[in-house]
């Protein structure tokens, strides 16, 4: 079952999320944070399968404080108009917002993860520094966790990264590394957003590695 409900985040911003709950008793919540491109038809999806694993799943729309409803594709003009939007947003007031979906995903009184693609990789980096009660916390492909890698996770993390990702160079994943040592980065032979099965740069075998290796995270740390 899936719905749209509404989160206010701590400075009373109010906002939109996309919820879908699994046909059982979930074994896990899980905040889904999305790309440049809004809580689409893509992130929609992806939030339906967390949900079929049995997970709580909430994707909250973190560009409404910018201009309510963005969703977009994925072709060049869409690109742009993401990254203007995200250029207009504050990280701070998007980490508000994210923990707004982690407080609304605990009423369950499951444990809660976070995972987030391309800027919501990033986020779920960020939400594992600086926001209390996530469990774990998975980064896709997050283009800012390289300029964020002193800041200290609250939970373990895992990070996924593509081999031939040109807006993420080997040095990112490099400097993540000397920090956090201790933490899982995985390296696939793909390119940015290669989890996205409606842009061109889709994977499929990394894809479903990278899934199955977050399932299996998320088993571990969550439920």
């Amino acid at each position: 079952m899936a719905e749209m409900i509404n989160l206010t985040a701590e400075d009373g911003h109010k906002l939109a999320a996309y919820k879908a709950a699994p046909t059982g008793k979930p074994r896990g919540a899980l905040v889904v944070i999305q790309e440049i491109f809004g809580v689409n038809h893509h992130i929609k999806n992806v939030t339906d399968g967390f949900a079929k694993d049995g997970y709580l799943a909430i994707a909250p729309a973190i560009f409404d404080r910018v201009e309510r409803g963005f969703e977009t594709g994925y072709q060049q003009a869409d690109i742009e108009r993401g990254r203007a939007v995200r250029g207009k947003l504050s990280i701070d007031d998007t980490v508000k917002d994210i923990r707004a979906a982690v407080k609304e995903a605990q009423k369950s009184g499951l444990k809660v993860g976070v995972v987030g693609y391309c800027f919501g990789g990033t986020m779920a980096w960020l939400a594992a520094t600086r926001i209390d009660g996530v469990a774990a916390a998975i980064a896709y492909y997050g283009g800012g966790i390289g300029d964020t890698a002193t800041e200290k996770p609250k939970c373990p993390v895992i990070f996924h990264w593509g081999e031939t990702d040109a807006s993420i160079p080997k040095e990112h994943w490099e400097k993540v590394k000397q920090n956090h040592p201790n933490l899982q980065q995985y390296v696939y032979p793909a390119g940015h957003g290669f989890s996205c099965d409606e842009r061109g740069s889709f994977h499929k075998p990394s894809s479903d590695q990278a899934r199955e290796r977050t399932i299996q995270f998320l088993k571990q740390h969550v439920g």
